[in-house]
């Protein structure tokens, strides 16, 4: 009856030491895998935008972007076509072209950075506008981020008669979008790998 008994117990410590294990597994992986939703927002005519704090990570080419050892925050926005797009827009499509600044600025210090925010390819999110960024500033001091977003300039896109004509003679509205008191701190200690 001992040995039994000395049998189950040890089951229950392996079994115990396993599921201690899969969720420290768990919350590893759910550690790795947030992001920080700094807010949402839409412009005409019909783009939904997602602003968020993301993991930093490691975008190549190096010599574009700043190397994942000397980031903080992985600034991002979503910028996709809403079901109130105009005709011939797919929905959840991911608008092209933008223009896109993000200027932080440090709430302590009021020390600020602009960053142009350039398209990044990825699993999760596909395209996306971002930018592996340094803070201005300490990781535990809270931070106001101002997105500024403009159509194409120029050149950057052709804009065909009916588009003209049905929606307007630019691509989107030029918009901002001002999120206060922001704490990085737990998305600049995370990591990716």
């Amino acid at each position: 009856m001992f040995k039994e008994l000395q049998k189950d117990m040890g089951s229950v410590q392996k079994n115990s030491i396993l599921g201690i294990l899969a969720l420290v597994i768990i919350l590893q992986y759910q550690e790795i895998q947030a992001e920080m939703i700094i807010g949402t927002g839409s412009i005409e005519p019909g783009v939904d935008l997602i602003f968020e704090g993301g993991v930093k990570d490691d975008v190549m080419p190096n010599e574009y972007f700043l190397n994942e050892s000397e980031t903080d925050v992985h600034i991002e926005v979503l910028a996709n076509w809403s079901s109130k797009a105009p005709d011939g827009s797919p929905e959840g499509g991911h608008v092209a072209y933008l223009n896109i600044n993000a200027i932080l600025i440090n709430e302590v210090t009021g020390t600020s950075v602009t960053h142009k925010l350039t398209p990044h390819v990825n699993m999760s999110d596909n395209l996306h506008y971002a930018k592996n960024i340094k803070l201005p500033g300490r990781i535990d001091e809270k931070y106001s981020v101002i997105f500024e977003i403009s159509p194409p300039i120029n050149d950057e896109l052709g804009m065909h008669y009916d588009w003209r004509k049905a929606v307007d003679e630019q691509l989107v509205d030029a918009n901002t979008f001002k999120f206060k008191n922001l704490d990085f701190e737990k998305i600049a200690q995370s990591k990716r790998r």
